[in-house]
């Protein structure tokens, strides 16, 4: 009967006042779990006068959980359809037809029934929902922004359609700052075709020429669709809402999510709302110490933002802050990181699967990313906290078109100092960094964006040996789009990172010690959307090191200090790389790449020759050679590849594989297990050989309830070769034949990781654990020493087991708590085991190398967090941050070391934080 009712009334086209009463919009309660769309429907009837019409045969699949107290027919119809292709329209007089895939016309176009020819309206023209924007006069150049769900946005010319495929291109961005939402997933659910913007807000989509439905969904933001016809390639830019989270319990079925079907594996993603969620030490947001809480990543310091990934040493991760390379990315001992977290915008962290487009380092490339700027308002945030205080504006220089952001952060940290014992209290420390980025749209096909990054970093500790160290970072980018398959990026940049110690109390002594590196960056990245089964990319990119290894300078006309430089080293890293990502079959997905890397020692240098076959060694050395200035002394490389693979087994479980190699032409020359301000960084020369490394992982992904519950379980072997280990009492600072003191080592590591993340409701976060394992070995007879007899032996950085719970309880939209909590095996030491008389002399007799252990880890945080009022009209928008690092007060150790005393050799540990640290944090919107 309903059918023929709802026949009846189309075929009299608008005036469907005559086949229904008009309803009111009065508010219900609904609960459903699992209902059909039969019982849906009846118990919105049996509480309204909305008559509902469908075709049941549409909906047998449809299973609706819902519960929503005092709402509209309307909201109740979004929440159970959201993210699903189903659709609903709504008129006038209390008619609801439900429909899949298409919207059905509920008004006629303004001047139906005026013979005269409508003159056509602006496409930017005001509409009311339901109707049909034409916009036939639009070419290919033209630009829509897309704000509404319900209208219908026709791109390209309706005399250019030729049938077959056409291409959408364009931004996704913040309705309300104009900035890039990066990460989002536009989809079409007929054709199952997808793709991800960019970290430029930047998608391309090819489709069949006709009607569709995009879905459009983004980390943080408010799902939302697009209704489209394409006629010709063209251009749609789309504006979404920051998601408010609901505190009801709302269940909804959604599309297949990006960590079940994206051929990537190993990788992370987090957006700054998380970040800030997590408990950090002094209570600041801290970037590198929620990416602590990942699978496979480790520390082995409680006051280190170095860290290991997949068994590989701290310097074998790439840190890049706007395609700039950090290379001591910590502040204050390691206690924050480099990163302001209120400019980040979110942060990648690739373990495997690791682009094309990156390389120099074995283990890990962490990508963060800071924010454009608001496009449309000024706007600005300040904190204030027991140590730290921080300030960044942003605004529109150029409305829509030009935009700045500017951060900065310093503390005041001495009164804390002084508050340590005695051997402490005259200890000084002090840091601040500036960020400043600009982006600028020239027209509609290129883009410029300016970063820069600044700081610096003083401490002494109770001595008037004074420490130094800073980055200084520098990149322009511009982007051109070539049409809307195809764009490139060119950045070219600079990076200076220096430390220096120096000392001037007493004038006899007074020194100062210097080190620094440098280097000039360029390159090309290309990205070609060929179809929607293949995503081309393509470049080149080149780094020109200069590299100051130390230089050792008397102070004042009294200083006896014997001045003393190592040479400077200079070096071309080049790369040439192509990709490509495949889709086989509709569940099978390939990623293909292969990456050419080139490294040129350069002169002016003098290089020490070795006779062949004997443990190199000044007493061995032959000869020198000296070259002059740019003169190629020595030439590394070879490809990388890079393979990853995904088979989808059903919506929600999915499988994947990969394969990486890698090379890396630096090395860090460090007698501590952790990044340290006073770290050297050494190229490959004809005597230090680049490490390589390769490794195999497999991984599966599968979703729970609705895909709110993402599980995946990652397994991996990595092998590696000329990593740099030392020989017993190398000297590692001002040493001009630094080759005769390290070891080159092979190793090998293997690990299981497991991750369950929660991503809805009141409590969300994520539990992970790791079994990791990394032994080195040294086994070459002619390098004079063999560590362990040449056996396999633990890294300084082995820690087999690891766990970590991250979780938030948001009580209301204002209160919410926050628990970290952090478990891992100690990391190894060697020990001495007992003493022994040699030439008239007691000596102490060690141990194997890293034969024991220091005690386990444990530490948990906790955070109470209190928002404002929530009041859309107000200047200022506060919140408050109290909590408590390390809450049970555990003595963790930092370190250990031994020292003879009355005959005796007793041990000691180093523990940073021994006791509950209380924080509290202020912070300001305006």
């Amino acid at each position: 009967m309903k059918k023929l009712y709802l026949i009846f009334c189309l075929l009299l086209g608008s005036p469907v006042f005559v086949c229904a009463q008009k309803t009111d919009d009065k508010l219900i309660d609904v609960d459903f779990q699992q209902a059909t769309i039969s019982q849906f429907v009846a118990q919105i009837e049996s509480k309204t006068n909305y008559t509902f019409y469908y075709d049941a045969a549409k909906f047998d699949s449809l299973r609706v959980t819902l519960k929503l107290n005092q709402a509209t027919v309307k909201k109740v119809l979004e929440d159970a359809f959201a993210n699903t292709t189903y659709k609903y329209s709504i008129t006038q007089q209390g008619q609801v037809f439900l429909t899949k895939g298409v919207v059905i016309q509920t008004s006629l176009a303004a001047g139906f029934f005026n013979d005269k020819k409508e003159v056509q309206q602006p496409a930017n023209r005001p509409t009311s929902a339901n109707t049909v924007d034409y916009t036939s006069t639009l070419t290919e150049k033209r630009v829509i922004e897309s704000t509404s769900e319900n209208k219908v946005y026709e791109i390209g010319l309706k005399s250019a359609a030729k049938g077959g495929s056409v291409t959408l291109a364009g931004y996704v961005r913040n309705v309300k700052s104009g900035e890039p939402v990066i990460g989002a997933s536009i989809y079409n659910p007929v054709t199952r075709s997808g793709v991800a913007t960019d970290q430029f807000g930047y998608y391309s989509l090819t489709m069949p020429q006709g009607s569709h439905t995009v879905l459009v969904r983004g980390l943080g933001m408010r799902d939302t669709r697009r209704l489209i016809v394409l006629n010709s390639d063209g251009k749609l830019n789309i504006e979404m809402q920051e998601q408010v989270t609901t505190l009801k319990e709302v269940k909804i079925s959604a599309e297949k999510v990006a960590n079940v079907r994206s051929t990537t594996m190993g990788m992370s993603k987090i957006d700054i709302k998380t970040i800030k969620q997590i408990p950090a030490v002094f209570g600041e947001a801290d970037v590198l110490r929620v990416v602590l809480t990942l699978p496979g990543v480790q520390t082995v310091g409680e006051a280190s933002t170095g860290f290991n990934v997949r068994g590989g040493s701290a310097d074998q991760n790439l840190i890049l802050l706007n395609d700039a390379t950090i290379y001591n990315p910590s502040h204050f001992f390691g206690f924050f990181s480099a990163f302001d977290p209120d400019i980040v915008q979110d942060i990648e962290l690739y373990k495997s699967s690791i682009p094309e487009k990156f390389g120099g380092r074995l283990s890990s490339i962490l990508d963060v990313t800071n924010r454009e700027g608001n496009k449309k308002k000024f706007t600005g945030s300040a904190g204030i906290g027991l140590l730290t205080s921080r300030l960044n504006i942003e605004g529109p220089i150029d409305s829509n078109r030009t935009s700045f952001i500017f951060g900065g952060r310093t503390t005041y940290a001495n009164w804390l100092l002084k508050q340590l014992p005695n051997e402490y209290k005259n200890s000084r420390a002090s840091f601040y960094d500036l960020s400043l980025n600009i982006s600028h749209q020239i027209n509609e096909k290129n883009n410029l964006y300016l970063s820069s990054y600044f700081s610096n970093d003083s401490f002494r500790l109770n001595s008037d040996t004074t420490y130094g160290y800073g980055n200084r970072n520098f990149s322009l980018k511009w982007k051109h789009n070539y049409n809307n398959k195809l764009y490139s990026v060119i950045t070219g940049g600079y990076d200076r990172y220096q430390f220096n110690i120096n000392s001037m109390l007493n004038p006899i002594n007074a020194y100062k010690f210097n080190f620094n590196i440098n280097q000039t960056n360029f390159k090309t990245d290309f990205s070609y959307f060929i179809n929607p089964k293949h995503t081309l990319s393509f470049g080149l990119n080149s780094i020109y090191y200069k590299l100051n290894p130390g230089s050792n300078s008397p102070v004042g006309n009294e200083s006896l200090v014997v001045g003393e430089t190592v040479p400077a080293e200079q070096a071309l890293e080049s790369a040439l790389y192509l990709g490509d990502k495949y889709n086989i079959t509709e569940n099978l997905s390939v990623s293909a790449g292969i990456r050419f890397s080139l490294f040129n020692y350069l002169g002016p240098q003098t290089v020490n020759r070795y006779a062949p076959g004997l443990p190199r060694t000044t007493s061995n050395l032959l000869d020198s050679t000296t070259y002059g200035s740019n003169k190629f002394i020595k030439t590394y490389g070879g490809p990388e590849i890079r393979l990853s693979a995904r088979y989808i087994l059903s919506d929600d479980f999915s499988v994947k594989a990969g394969y990486n190699t890698l090379r890396q032409y630096i090395h860090l020359l460090s007698n501590t297990t952790a990044i340290s301000p006073t770290d050297v960084w050494k190229l490959s020369d004809p005597n230090i050989k680049p490490q390589l490394g390769d490794q195999v992982s497999l991984g599966f992904y599968k979703n729970f309830k609705s895909n709110t519950i993402e599980t995946s379980v990652e397994v991996y072997y990595k092998r590696l070769r000329n990593y740099l280990d030392y020989r017993s009492g190398a000297t590692l600072v001002l040493n001009q034949n630094i080759e005769t003191d390290v070891l080159s080592t092979r190793g090998k590591a293997y690990g299981a990781e497991f991750l369950i993340k929660k991503t809805a409701g009141k409590l969300n976060g994520w539990m992970s654990y790791t079994y990791s394992r990394t032994f080195l070995k040294q086994d070459d007879p002619n390098a004079g020493e063999l560590i362990n007899n040449g056996a396999y032996y633990p890294a300084n950085y082995d820690k087999p087991h690891s766990f970590n719970l991250t979780g938030n309880y948001r009580f209301t939209h204002r209160y919410s708590v926050s628990l970290n909590s952090v478990y891992s095996t100690g990391r190894p030491l060697t020990l001495p085991v007992g003493k022994f008389y040699y030439a008239g002399a007691e000596r102490v007799l060690y141990s194997d190398r890293n034969q024991y252990r220091i005690p386990d880890f444990f530490r948990t945080d906790f955070s109470v967090n209190i928002e404002g009022n929530h009041k859309l009209k107000q200047r200022f928008h506060n919140s408050w941050t109290f909590g408590i690092y390390n809450i049970t007060g555990r003595k963790n150790a930092y370190s250990t070391y031994f020292i003879q005393e009355a005959g005796r050799i007793n041990g000691y540990s180093l523990s940073i934080f021994a006791k509950p640290i209380p924080f509290v944090n202020f912070n300001t919107r305006f």
